[in-house]
């Protein structure tokens, strides 16, 4: 008696956590734990249910679909309820469902099944009338759901008229409104630029797009619509699930190019093994895939549970989403001296892996999900992507977390962090001398708008760091033919051929090698800017941040990053090693201080027949005009070539003066 009396108790705290988190998902849309962790609540409150069946009450979780409707939408009834499916997470529970099947239609041989993506967005209800578009709602509670029909009516892969023919009077398409992986990200980045809500994953986002009151919202957001069945239609449609598909894709809907009927369990399971193992390339989040009786005749006699058919079930891939605790959070430095915030999880299973690791992107992530040394957070992981922290469940912070900054001083070579104003990046300026950038600043230091060393790619590059035979780029005015000749992939000829462009790319420019070091936001033009200017590496690494400040076309943040730059004394050990290495560059020639263009500010874009970039902005340096990146209200000209972007328009906006490459050469005298 005891033993039930702690059933029931138990069973009483499952249904309350279950309701709550029923509505943090779909009425408030802000969940507080993983998917696995609800599927681990319901299968708990099942079991004990279906154990002590007396212990079921009219209004557990296990008796419903979903949450209530909110009051702000109509409601939508459904005659036939839109259930929802029960789960397997593992090939044995598969097998006991096609054991339960085939006992259910009396059959001993193996059953035809549909086979298909379980797609991770919201359902709804799509009702036509004589093949138009009359009403749309979400799931609800299974037979009563929020009539969202003016926000369905803006995505565009649902059809208004159904096209074709052969369609019944009165059909309900249901299906998954979904967001494509590509398009959540730029809906986040376009979110996090407007200072609006991000959203935890694509599911999230489509469920939140398409609770929207105003359909403009709804309308703004890349939304899709996948069948998946199908509700109360007039007459049938088709005696098997499979020709009712084909219906569907002739009717007009977007129907997944993975569809397949699979006979028996051993073609589900192999269809289970083949779509985990492209999951990661599909198009749109899927949390497993789903098998249906083909035969609908079938389907009516084996029935329905109180909440889930006896015919469908779905079968669920590892979860990408778990919950753990931040036991810290470290600076990491990355290749191009960028510091992320990196939270050191308790080790928790993902997907199949061990996650002990999970990137915190920035400060500013840091700070807008306020995560803290202690919190119990959901950490999500996709394939091979770096796993990172979704959110805290701060209902569970304990006392004394501790909030955490990204440090002044790189924690790998010590040098100075810097942040620019305008971005969400901090980072470390020891680009010549850190050891977490080495091989970053060496193939950039090579690369062809640098120093041109040819030959010296990333695999070379690589073993050079490993074997620590260069630790700054100075080191590759110091290496000798028999080291080179010893590495993979290498031999006497190729040694010597490298070390011959070494040499050559002794004899540079000032701007190039301006450029070669690696400084932030220190480009071509901008390179150029600075050798024009001072003429000499001296009056440059001697600037201060409000002399660098006063050059047109650079503005204070890249003042600071130039300042800083040169103010890191590893940096300065460094240049002087790489010009007594042998480095050199003729002096600047002076520009005609006379010429009608002298002063003259010139934006390049798109690409010139008669000469490169690089030529046309030697001319006009030579010319006294200056070459800047980026149009403003004091540009003086934009040069417009082939395949023109966004530079031409801006010019356009502004009414500044734009020439085409005749009129161009006509200016300069060419």
């Amino acid at each position: 008696m005891r033993e039930i009396e702690k059933l029931k108790k138990r069973a009483e705290e499952l249904r309350e956590q279950i309701n709550y988190h029923n509505y943090r998902y779909y009425v408030l849309d802000s969940p507080v734990v993983s998917d696995a962790q609800y599927d681990k609540l319901l299968r708990a409150l099942q079991e004990i249910e279906a154990q002590h069946p007396q212990l079921v009450t009219p209004d557990s979780p296990t008796q419903r679909v979903g949450a209530a409707p909110l009051k702000e939408f109509g409601e939508v009834r459904y005659s036939i309820p839109m259930t929802s499916m029960d789960n397997a997470f593992s090939d044995g529970e598969v097998g006991e469902w096609d054991q339960r099947v085939r006992k259910g239609l009396e059959v001993e041989g193996d059953v035809a099944f549909t086979a298909e993506p379980k797609f991770d967005g919201t359902s709804v209800s799509l009702r036509y009338e004589n093949g138009v578009l009359t009403r749309a709602g979400t799931r609800g509670d299974g037979t009563t759901g929020e009539d969202v029909t003016a926000n369905v009516r803006t995505i565009k892969t649902v059809p208004l008229h159904l096209q074709g023919e052969g369609w019944p009077r009165v059909v309900e398409v249901r299906g998954e409104v979904v967001i494509p992986k590509k398009d959540f990200e730029r809906l986040n980045a376009e979110q996090l630029k407007q200072g609006g809500k991000i959203f935890a994953n694509p599911r999230n986002a489509a469920a939140g797009s398409l609770r929207q009151l105003d359909p403009r919202i709804t309308a703004s957001r890349p939304l899709s619509f996948l069948p998946w069945g199908l509700g109360e239609t007039s007459e049938p449609v088709a005696w098997h699930y499979s020709e009712a598909v084909k219906h569907l894709k002739d009717w007009g809907f977007r129907v997944t190019e993975f569809f397949r009927v699979a006979r028996g369990v051993d073609e589900c399971l192999g269809y289970y093994r083949e779509i985990l193992a492209k999951r990661e390339k599909l198009p749109f989040e899927i949390d497993g895939v789903v098998y249906k009786v083909d035969d609908l005749a079938s389907r009516d006699s084996l029935g329905f549970t109180a909440r889930a058919p006896r015919w469908a079930i779905a079968h669920k891939f590892p979860a990408h989403e778990e919950t753990t605790v931040v036991e810290d959070i470290i600076a990491s430095v990355g290749r191009t001296g960028v510091i992320t915030p990196v939270a050191v999880l308790r080790p928790v299973q993902v997907s199949g892996v061990t996650v002990t690791h999970a990137t915190l992107h920035n400060q500013d992530e840091v700070e807008r999900k306020d995560v803290r040394i202690g919190d119990t957070v959901i950490v999500r992981r996709a394939g091979d992507v770096i796993p990172e922290v979704v959110g805290v469940i701060k209902e569970k912070r304990p006392r004394g977390t501790r909030k955490w900054r990204t440090p002044n001083k790189c924690p790998v070579c010590g040098s100075r962090v810097l942040r620019e104003e305008e971005e969400a990046a901090h980072r470390c300026m020891g680009g010549l001398v850190c050891s977490a950038q080495r091989m970053g600043a060496i193939l950039h230091f090579a690369s062809r708008h640098a120093l041109d060393i040819e030959g010296l790619g990333d695999k070379l590059v690589e073993q050079l760091v490993a074997k620590d035979l260069v630790k700054t780029v100075a080191d590759l005015y110091r290496l000798e033919k028999d080291e080179l000749a010893a590495l993979e992939r290498m031999a006497e000829k190729s040694a010597q051929n490298l070390l011959e462009q070494i040499e050559k790319s002794k004899d540079t420019t000032l701007a190039r090698f301006l450029h070669a070091l690696g400084i932030p936001q220190v480009g071509e033009a901008t390179a150029q800017l600075l050798a024009d200017h001072f003429g000499s590496l001296d009056g440059i690494m001697d600037a201060d941040r409000e002399t660098l400040e006063q050059i047109h076309g650079i503005g204070p943040t890249m003042a600071e990053d130039i300042y800083g730059f040169f103010r890191e004394r590893h940096n300065r050990e460094v240049i002087r090693d790489l010009l007594k290495a042998g480095i050199h560059w003729p002096k600047p020639a002076r520009a005609k201080k006379d010429s009608p263009l002298a002063g003259k500010t010139f934006v390049l874009t798109g690409g010139l027949a008669s000469m490169t970039r690089d030529e046309a902005r030697r001319k006009l340096y030579g010319l006294g005009a200056k070459v800047v990146g980026s149009v403003s209200k004091k540009t003086d000209y934009v040069i417009v070539g082939e395949e023109a972007g966004s530079k031409a328009d801006k010019a356009r906006d502004l009414g500044v003066t734009m020439l085409d490459e005749k009129e161009f050469l006509k200016l300069i005298g060419s």
